[in-house]
């Protein structure tokens, strides 16, 4: 639901699907940012001019929600029994769905996530807000 031809926060949907196959879901999520990470390269050639590489080297990011019941602590819970019990963890997607301000649809996957829960809540007389990090190998258009 774009305003007055600019993509706001409300134009996004994320579907993360875990490591199971199944799609987490998280019930109100108040913030997600995505950012790129490169390497960055500096040639020095020999006529005296500098030039720079950027090298892609995947994508992080974070999820804020605010805490509605157990969903996100179990997900990270069964990702930690998982590791504990000894058996491979693997790695998990993240579907970003935009309605744009033209009326189209751009779909973008995140492949190759791993999940990292930086802040279980705070407990108080009001909301409780938990936060989790992630890194990807890629990201892919799909749509």
């Amino acid at each position: 639901m774009p305003m007055n031809g600019f993509s706001v926060g409300r134009d996004v949907t994320l579907d993360i699907v875990g490591p199971d196959g199944k799609i987490v879901s998280l019930n109100l999520i108040t913030d997600f940012d995505a950012k790129q990470s490169t390497e960055k390269q500096t040639i020095k050639g020999m006529d005296g001019l500098t030039r720079y590489l950027e090298i892609p080297e995947g994508w992080d990011g974070t999820i804020t929600i605010t805490r509605a019941d157990r969903a996100l602590d179990d997900f990270i819970a069964s990702l930690e029994e998982t590791y504990f019990a000894g058996l491979n963890v693997p790695s998990s997607f993240i579907t970003e769905t935009i309605q744009e301000p033209n009326g189209g649809i751009s779909q973008w996957r995140y492949e190759g996530v791993m999940f990292k829960l930086d802040d279980a809540g705070s407990w108080k007389t009001s909301d409780v807000t938990q936060k989790m990090s992630w890194v990807a190998g890629r990201k892919r258009r799909v749509v």
